[in-house]
């Protein structure tokens, strides 16, 4: 049997999403192969890591889905999306909502544009720009790690839209690791911090949490 803590294969994503369709199962099927190819062009996947593409970086960004389900035509922004991380394997979850996935890095954000065309991702757009930079309006803004969370809050305020469509207020939902205590101290807003552990029972999420801020 494989580790415990690796997931390499579809199976365990289906451990977790019981109800995917069709489509959806062949796009994240085809994950694996696209970013192995492209990893070996670009890095933008640690290439001691992409063996655990799917744990560390697939069902990892699925955590955002197990926190809320977004409704139709919700809007999505993954700031400073690296890869495509949580965006892509969020837009393939939520194909009736729509994604702006940016990053300031040309590389990284040409491989997120092949992969999503590659899988036939038509809701997830993929643009070169800092974050200081867009202008538009989303119900979400969702990051993994881009940078502390206050620092982060005061760039996207202005993404937020006072539009409701979702039971859970607009705001920000980051994927961030270790003790939170000192970044969310110095926030005012509430900030609810959820074990990803809760939904995924592999050692490797221990410490990982969903970081949730309503704006």
């Amino acid at each position: 049997m494989p580790p415990k803590n690796k997931i390499k294969t579809m199976d365990e994503i289906r451990k977790y999403f019981k109800n995917l369709t069709a489509e959806q199962q062949d796009q994240l099927t085809k994950l694996g192969g696209l970013y192995r190819m492209w990893n070996e062009k670009i890095n933008v996947v640690s290439r001691k890591d992409i063996d655990n593409l799917y744990l560390h970086h697939v069902l990892h960004s699925l955590a955002i889905a197990k926190y809320v389900q977004f409704k139709a035509g919700t809007r999505v922004l993954d700031f400073g999306t690296g890869g495509g991380f949580p965006g892509i394997p969020l837009a393939i979850m939520f194909p009736e909502c729509q994604f702006k996935l940016i990053d300031r890095t040309a590389k990284k954000i040409r491989v997120t544009q092949e992969i999503a065309t590659a899988i036939g991702l038509s809701n997830a757009q993929a643009e070169q720009k800092a974050g200081e930079e867009e202008q538009g309006e989303y119900d979400f803004v969702v990051s993994r790690a881009v940078m502390p969370l206050p620092e982060l809050m005061k760039i996207v305020k202005k993404n937020i839209s006072h539009k409701q469509h979702n039971a859970l207020p607009n705001g920000l939902i980051c994927l961030k690791g270790g003790n939170l205590d000192a970044e969310t101290r110095s926030v005012k807003k509430v900030v609810d911090v959820t074990p990803v552990s809760n939904w995924f029972d592999e050692a490797w999420f221990e410490e990982k949490n969903v970081v949730y801020v309503p704006m």
